[in-house]
């Protein structure tokens, strides 16, 4: 499950872009949990959260972890086929689709303390912005997705892309 899956299908863009799925998804990445659990950390339905996981698992992006009786019935347990994902470079929904859904999840800033979103232009040559994804790259914020007792989620949103910034022409 180390591996990024590459979501290329309109199957998992649309199973992903339910703001419902995407909470699931990002609960997922913290271990697996059964329909209950769920439930219950998303203040939601059990079926409504069982149709989900569903739509989820008929997309390829959660699997049946296990299953064990309880009380005369039979408990199932899902995770992430992947603990991250790559968009495919031919799907065509980059950027939107990643902003998308870091818009959804951004809360604002606590009193007193300061957000740290910011939008900068560099003036790179390709193989200066090759060398900034590979450092970006490098930073591996995977290493710190468990949740663990004191912590809050925080969203980081990486992205170098060619930027339509039109240029003034030399001063004479």
């Amino acid at each position: 499950m180390d591996d990024p899956l590459t979501l290329s299908s309109p199957a998992q863009f649309k199973a992903l872009g339910h703001p419902l799925r995407h909470r699931m998804v990002n609960l997922l990445r913290q271990r697996p949990a059964t329909l209950g659990e769920l439930t219950a950390a998303l203040g939601s339905t059990k079926g409504t959260v069982g149709y989900h996981v569903r739509v989820l698992r008929d997309a390829g992006l959660v699997r049946l972890a296990g299953t064990r009786r309880v009380r005369g019935g039979t408990e199932q347990r899902f995770e992430l086929v992947s603990r991250g994902f790559r968009l495919a470079e031919e799907a065509g929904v980059g950027a939107e689709f990643l902003v998308g859904a870091a818009l959804a999840e951004m809360l604002p800033a606590r009193p007193g303390t300061r957000d740290h979103t910011s939008l900068r232009h560099l003036w790179l040559t390709p193989d200066e912005a090759r060398a900034l994804a590979e450092r970006l790259e490098a930073l591996d914020p995977g290493r710190h997705e468990t949740a663990r007792p004191g912590t809050e989620a925080y969203g980081l949103l990486l992205s170098l892309y060619r930027a339509d910034i039109p240029r003034l022409p030399p001063e004479e």
